[in-house]
């Protein structure tokens, strides 16, 4: 997540995040600016060379001081034997990682294309979520943007991709591109994610049909929820559940989030769901908003999330309470929906309501990611380096921040549920929303996560056998940390 900025010394900043797998992610632990008070070293006032060793020395400098597992930092790794800044990161984090603790959290990135995700949801490429069926050895498009090059293609959820090229001459199929380059070679075949850059795909639409199609990858905006399916009202059998599908916590979400749980209010709902499915996280404040729109019936002096620094930044540790506001609802029950993409600012969502509902509230789907840190920033402006570091625990009002294993243990009442491309987000009748609004009516789960989970495992495949394989740029951009599988 990625709160409220934090100024540090000349221009050199820091911002809370809690993100997705391998990324960053923010968030600042209040909902207004607050101050990081920086030791005069080690960190360095930026200076005019950007050349290797001066970005070196930035990036150790940052996580000499700021490293929430400082105890977990390689001492021996020499910036001599690292040809680029991430490389001699990893070399620094690795014990930390080795523990489970740092999953690729730790990285440098780009400041002006970071400010711009998290801004607006700018972002490059076709507009699209992509996972990989290897059964079927297809590519299948879990989410499509609106106002985007492939859903402007008519590429929209359900829609498979068969086959890769730069013409229709020489698309390869997705089966013959795995069996040379093994699924790197898909994302390969995609090409970087710069505007301009055209592919031509052999699809099968939801509907059966085949055809070849070019798509040439465009700038574009991420609409954080969407106006198709983003948020609605769903009526069954007499009774009235919102349901909120949140793509990414961005700046631009914080209206439409208030806009949708007002009109919630004004009818009067109480029973709802929030659909994080793909959701790796983002800005903090926007998470605390959230916990907000659901406080309606909480007090100021109940703690909605805590955010804990190392014993040595202690002074920087903050507490969010419940800030009822004129769009909040006092929520009866709650499903949300999850996977393993579902990280870091939703977990924070998920984990801060949980002391308040406890088995009026359940997670739907499969099991999260289990991501319960985050990250500051701090940039060396010259250079567009943006350093993300590991630097602090999120908690809820218990102080449970241990879930590291994802949230499914922790929710007793976690009921597994497949996620059905063949039917739109917020439909109905897809699965996972099926199940999320039988738990709100009141109807028994079939199966718990945990369970479906061993089952799984037990017979050789995936954790959960209905949860797609996200596909994973091998160097993500800003936009893809926060939001797996993008292209």
């Amino acid at each position: 997540m990625n709160g409220s900025r934090r100024s540090v010394a000349g221009t050199v900043l820091a911002a809370l995040m809690l993100s997705a797998c391998g990324g960053g992610g923010g968030g600042s632990g209040s909902s207004g600016p607050v101050t990081v008070t920086p030791t005069p070293s080690p960190t360095p006032a930026p200076t005019a060379s950007c050349g290797l060793p001066a970005r070196q020395a930035f990036a150790k400098a940052v996580i000499d001081e700021w490293y929430l597992f400082p105890g977990d930092v390689a001492s021996s790794a020499n910036p001599v034997g690292y040809s680029d800044v991430q490389s001699y990161i990893d070399a620094l984090v690795a014990p930390a990682r080795a523990l489970g603790k740092d999953r690729y959290f730790t990285y440098i990135t780009s400041i002006a294309e970071e400010n711009a995700f998290y801004n607006s949801g700018s972002s490059a490429g076709f507009g699209v979520r992509l996972s990989y069926d290897a059964s079927l050895q297809r590519v299948t498009i879990l989410e499509a943007y609106e106002g985007a090059p492939a859903f402007a293609a008519g590429i929209d959820r359900g829609t498979q991709i068969v086959g890769i090229g730069t013409a229709t001459s020489n698309i390869r199929t997705i089966a013959a591109i795995v069996a040379s380059e093994g699924t790197a070679g898909i994302t390969n075949a995609l090409g970087p994610s710069d505007p301009g850059v055209t592919r031509v795909l052999r699809i099968v639409d939801a509907g059966g049909g085949t055809r070849e199609v070019s798509v040439t990858k465009a700038d574009y905006d991420i609409d954080p929820v969407s106006d198709r399916y983003g948020a609605k009202v769903i009526s069954e059998n007499g009774r009235n559940y919102g349901y909120i599908n949140l793509r990414t916590f961005i700046r631009s979400a914080d209206p439409q989030l208030e806009s949708a749980f007002l009109n919630f209010r004004n009818q009067g709902i109480t029973d709802v769901v929030i659909d994080f499915r793909y959701n790796g996280g983002g800005l903090v404040s926007t998470a605390e908003l959230m916990g907000d729109l659901l406080g309606r019936n909480r007090t100021a002096s109940e703690l909605f999330s805590q955010t804990l620094f190392r014993p040595s930044k202690s002074a920087e540790n903050d507490r969010h309470f419940f800030e009822a506001r004129p769009q909040s609802i006092a929520p009866t029950r709650i499903a949300f929906i999850g996977t393993g993409s579902t990280a870091s600012a939703s977990e924070l969502v998920i984990n801060g309501m949980l002391p308040y509902l406890g088995t009026d509230m359940t997670l739907v789907g499969s099991n999260t990611y289990g991501k319960p840190v985050g990250q500051i920033a701090l940039d060396k402006a010259e250079c567009d380096d943006r350093i993300r570091v590991i630097a602090f625990a999120t908690g809820n009002a218990t102080g449970q921040s241990d879930y590291y294993g994802g949230l499914a243990p922790k929710i007793s009442n976690s009921c597994a549920a497949a996620d059905d491309p063949s039917f739109p987000l917020g439909d109905p009748r897809e699965a996972s929303v099926r199940a999320a609004i039988d738990f709100l009516a009141g109807n028994a789960c079939t199966a718990r996560i945990a369970e479906a989970s061993a089952g799984a495992l037990a017979r050789g495949g995936r954790a959960l056998a209905a949860e797609p394989e996200m596909l994973i740029a091998q160097t993500p951009r800003a936009a893809q940390r926060e939001l797996p599988g993008l292209f």
